[in-house]
């Protein structure tokens, strides 16, 4: 994952943007995603679960397809 500034910072670049998402979607992501590691009963996400958890927080398109 790289962090730019904006837009036109990732043009200037001259890298290709896989997805692009604001910072307060990656800290919902990030909580979301480990926030119940520790849990003992805790499992690997199925590829709905994780898609459905990317709806939810907004990140949506091919990108974000894990099923197809």
């Amino acid at each position: 994952m790289l962090l730019f500034c904006g837009e036109e910072h990732l043009r200037r670049s001259g890298r290709h943007a896989g997805a692009v998402f604001t910072p307060e979607q990656m800290w919902c992501l990030a909580d979301a995603w480990y926030s119940d590691r520790a849990d003992p009963t805790w499992r690997r996400k199925t590829p709905d679960e994780a898609e459905a958890l990317f709806a939810g927080i907004g990140l949506t398109g091919d990108f974000w397809l894990l099923t197809g």
